[in-house]
């Protein structure tokens, strides 16, 4: 083959043409390509952007391609620093090559392409690449792709916190619930934490603002308090039936165990059915299960209470009209603090001051059960790449797994 026809062939390096090939064998088999630059080609200037025609300096750098059949490409490079009489001595620019690149552009893209199903380590190990080297061209790739989010038009958010570390550490995230499009992460759950994005809305963003799903999170509502005061607090179900079974339900199933010490196998029977009495009975697979859950209710009135009143609860985000749905958390209140049962009537007394937020779900059918999909998903990533020691590339990496859906 000719180097007019190996130019031809392999491209993509353009102003430049093949002048010599050579294949080096052994333990890792390397083609090197020695390129030089066409005759009479225009020399862009990295400044300016104007032709230039005097050159400063040229040295010659080894650049990485990617690999032809099984061997390892690379070339060699004349790096050219034109005399520009505008900004004085820079650099050529060239589009398939950039300014301090080891690599070329296509194996930058195919590299970052790769870390998007792969952990930085195993794509650095398929392309013989250092592991810092991946990471930069992946954070990079994803910086130019995604660019600056859109925060245009955002009407509804929801806001959730998962965790990043052991230790309690964890990092915020806001979505746009219609498209499922992550609009920000940063770490932390404060105030101070969350600020930034209300910042990055600005002030016409804040005040468009209709409403925002969070979880009873003090720090979240103050902010939004603060920020959008016009927008509807909606508090989500889920994080509300978590709490009824943390505060209600372990604690009642924990005072029914101990008040049967003296009955060993039926304190076990009830202190082994936490996840019985947390799960929904339609949820339940095995039909034993639900026997020993009809069983274990029949035999404990507070259970059988506490049990019934989380059913009901529920009930209250089913309600599209507020009137309808005040009269359900009167009802359910009522029933509540006639139980005796006294984590339930604590648990009811403790919600009454979110019922705002609770109702407003009529008018605002919001919920943060997407987030839970995020979160677990960002779990994934997280495990993936055994953790990320730097959040600007993790966030990245969050905001490129969920861009969001076309409506």
């Amino acid at each position: 083959m000719s180097k007019e026809d190996a130019t031809a062939w392999l491209g993509g390096w353009e102003g430049y043409r093949v002048a010599k090939v050579e294949r080096v064998s052994g333990h890792k088999p390397a083609i090197w390509i020695t390129l030089a630059g066409q005759p009479g080609r225009a020399m862009i200037c990295e400044g300016c952007g104007q032709t230039v025609e005097g050159v400063h300096e040229s040295t010659v750098r080894a650049v990485r391609d990617l690999p032809i059949l099984d061997a390892e490409t690379w070339l060699l490079v004349p790096r050219c620093r034109l005399a520009c009489p505008r900004c004085g001595p820079r650099l050529e620019r060239l589009a398939w090559l950039g300014r301090y690149a080891r690599v070329t552009a296509r194996l930058a893209e195919s590299v970052a392409k790769l870390c998007h199903v792969l952990p930085v380590k195993q794509v650095a190990g398929f392309f013989g690449l250092a592991w810092s080297t991946v990471k930069a061209i992946d954070k990079k790739y994803l910086a130019q792709t995604l660019g600056p989010v859109d925060l245009a038009g955002i009407r509804e958010i929801a806001m959730d916190e998962f965790a990043i570390q052991k230790g309690h550490r964890y990092a915020t995230v806001v979505v746009e619930p219609h498209t499922k499009r992550v609009l920000w992460v940063g770490r932390g759950r404060s105030r101070d934490s969350v600020r930034p994005f209300f910042e990055l809305l600005g002030k016409e963003g804040c005040a468009a603002l209709t409403a925002v799903a969070m979880d009873m999170h003090a720090a979240f509502e103050q902010e939004v308090r603060h920020h959008c005061p016009q927008a509807a607090i909606v508090y989500d179900l889920f994080h509300v039936v978590a709490k009824y079974g943390r505060e209600v339900i372990d604690r009642v199933r924990v005072d029914e165990a101990n008040r049967l010490h003296h009955d060993k196998k039926a304190r076990k029977v009830v202190k082994t059915a936490r996840w019985l009495l947390l799960r929904n009975r339609d949820n339940i697979p095995r039909d034993e299960d639900k026997v020993r859950l009809d069983e274990l209710l029949a035999a404990n009135a507070a259970l059988m209470t506490t049990y019934v009143l989380k059913d009901d609860l529920k009930e209250l985000w089913r309600f599209t009209d507020p009137k309808a749905a005040m009269e359900a958390w009167q009802a359910w209140k009522e029933r509540a603090l006639a139980s005796a049962v006294k984590p339930l009537i604590l648990f009811a007394k403790r919600l009454e001051p979110y019922l705002e937020g609770i109702l407003a779900h009529c008018q605002w059918p919001l919920h943060t059960s997407l987030l839970e999909g995020i979160n677990n998903k960002i779990k994934v990533i997280k495990r993936m790449a055994y953790g990320f020691r730097d959040d600007d590339y993790f966030f990245l990496k969050v905001r490129a797994a969920f861009p969001g859906i076309r409506r």
